[in-house]
């Protein structure tokens, strides 16, 4: 499997030497083959994605409606956080794709709309997680 990064340069991401046991080309038979950089709509697309799941609290709501659907409240008793700033970053999450809602009497149930996701979210925590072990 080929490694190729959009631009000009090549990181050691790409060639798998990072530190944290990523394996070089070929080793990942999960990971998609780019042998050319994906369109810039979905390179976009991608960005606008990760951008949803770049704040701490989203990443902990994806991590909470991994488990199970749950409501604002429960996010708020959960996160210890305002219900304000909880509506706020689940109104992102939803433009983004990332959470859908359904009401359920006189609450909204949120839940992830892709479980793959919930993926990123686990591996990125857990690579977080090495740094600081």
């Amino acid at each position: 499997m080929s490694s190729s990064v959009p631009g000009p340069a090549t990181t050691d991401l790409a060639l798998g030497t990072h530190e944290h046991g990523a394996a070089g080309p070929g080793e990942h038979a999960d990971f998609p083959d780019f042998p050319e950089p994906p369109p810039r709509e979905i390179l976009d697309a991608a960005g606008e994605l990760l951008r949803a799941l770049a704040a701490p609290v989203r990443i902990a709501i994806v991590l909470q409606l991994r488990e199970s659907h749950r409501c604002v409240h429960e996010l708020v008793d959960a996160l210890g956080v305002p219900q304000p700033l909880v509506s706020q970053h689940l109104k992102i999450l939803k433009a983004a794709g990332v959470v859908a809602g359904e009401r359920s009497g006189r609450e909204v149930l949120y839940r992830l709309a892709d479980h793959h996701l919930a993926h990123i979210v686990v591996d990125a925590v857990a690579h977080a997680g090495e740094d600081t072990a």
